[in-house]
């Protein structure tokens, strides 16, 4: 464990030198990896399915905030709506409105959320949203993942049936409705948006609480929470799904909210202590948590070098002798060393030890 605390320090400890320029590399990443994904599902307009255009757009979302990510990305969908037709990219257009007024008005900025969603089921581990949304974030985290898994299912919707969107022969009414119906009546995407908010609130809810270990139960609360969901939707509804890969995406979900509890919160519970005071107004319960730290050893680097002590380098050193005036007697130089052999040591007064100062002071007396 000691091993493992000092290695969380030098992480944040790097961290913390390089932040300014980790942030733009892990947004241009975050960026990088959404686009593409957007190209990869969509991909219907190919002028923007080069890599070039999405590393340049890329490199400029990682100098903007979190929200340029957001905003390209709409663009990017409506560009590819488009080009299946007119009326799919009109749909797509009021379809995002919609979120931007109903959802991500309330969602106070958590645009990393909406970004993070459809990567979240592109990576096969969908409960790890909502657990980290829940850790890291808060309650209005439901709004921004509602969007996202709408955006995420309704872009599936449009590659299913690209073909029949694609016929000029459809009329743009029965069009329409064909989206509206497949936007509506997608009864697993109702679940999964059902699922997301309740595991958000569960987890902040634990998580918030001050009792010990509140951050790991909260985080094997909200994937077993998840699963249950799932299934009871799942009965209810008559829908079949397959438990098993359900549960091995909640075991790798909740194995990664805890290494995020171990980097973001380590509590260490063994020392907690609780405090009460008051004063003239209010009485004051306190629980104090200690992170869970470990002191880091400083080596310090001494260099040696060949010389010897200073006597020596001076017993060793030329004498050099100066004549500033030539043709003239001059005295004959004495090593230094010389000097300090031939000197003779201080010697020390003892008698004043011996003097009766008494006496002297009698006889002082008698002269007065």
């Amino acid at each position: 464990m000691t091993a493992l605390l000092e290695f969380k320090q030098k992480v944040k400890s790097i961290y913390g030198r390089l932040e300014l320029y980790l942030m733009p590399m892990f947004k241009f990443a975050v960026a990088l990896v959404y686009f593409l994904w957007i190209n990869e599902n969509m991909g219907y307009l190919t002028r923007l399915n080069s890599i070039f255009v999405i590393v340049i757009l890329a490199l400029i979302c990682s100098i903007l905030p979190s929200g340029a990510t957001a905003f390209v990305g709409f663009v990017l969908m409506i560009a590819h709506s488009y080009a299946l037709g007119i009326e799919v990219g009109a749909f797509m257009l009021v379809l995002i409105l919609l979120i931007a007024v109903l959802f991500l008005r309330f969602s106070g900025g958590l645009y990393p959320v909406l970004i993070c969603t459809p990567l979240s089921f592109a990576f096969d581990v969908p409960v790890l949203l909502p657990i980290g949304s829940g850790l890291l974030g808060s309650a209005f985290s439901i709004f921004p993942s509602t969007a996202g898994v709408i955006l995420y299912y309704f872009i599936r919707f449009l590659r299913a049936n690209s073909e029949t969107l694609l016929n000029s022969e459809m009329e743009i009414i029965p069009k329409i409705i064909m989206m509206a119906d497949g936007l509506a009546q997608n009864w697993v995407m109702w679940m999964t948006v059902i699922a997301f908010a309740a595991v958000i609130l569960l987890v902040n809810l634990l998580r918030t609480r001050s009792f010990d270990y509140a951050w790991r139960i909260a985080i094997i609360a909200g994937g077993i929470g998840y699963v249950l969901i799932f299934i009871l939707e799942a009965y209810y509804l008559d829908i079949e799904i397959l438990i098993q890969p359900l549960l091995i995406q909640a075991a790798i979900s909740i194995a990664v909210g805890l290494v995020i509890e171990f980097f973001f919160f380590g509590g260490d519970y063994s020392r907690t202590e609780r405090l009460n005071y008051e004063d003239d107004e209010y009485y004051y319960y306190v629980k104090a948590v200690p992170k869970a730290t470990v002191a880091t050893s400083k080596r310090s680097v001494k260099k040696f070098t060949g010389q010897g002590s200073l006597s020596e380098r001076v017993s060793s050193d030329p004498v050099v002798s100066y004549e500033p005036h030539p043709g003239k007697e001059s005295r004959p130089v004495i090593p230094i060393s010389q000097i300090a052999e031939e000197a003779a040591p201080v010697e020390s007064v003892d008698g004043i030890d011996q003097v009766d100062f008494e006496k002297k002071l009698e006889e002082s007396l008698k002269d007065l």
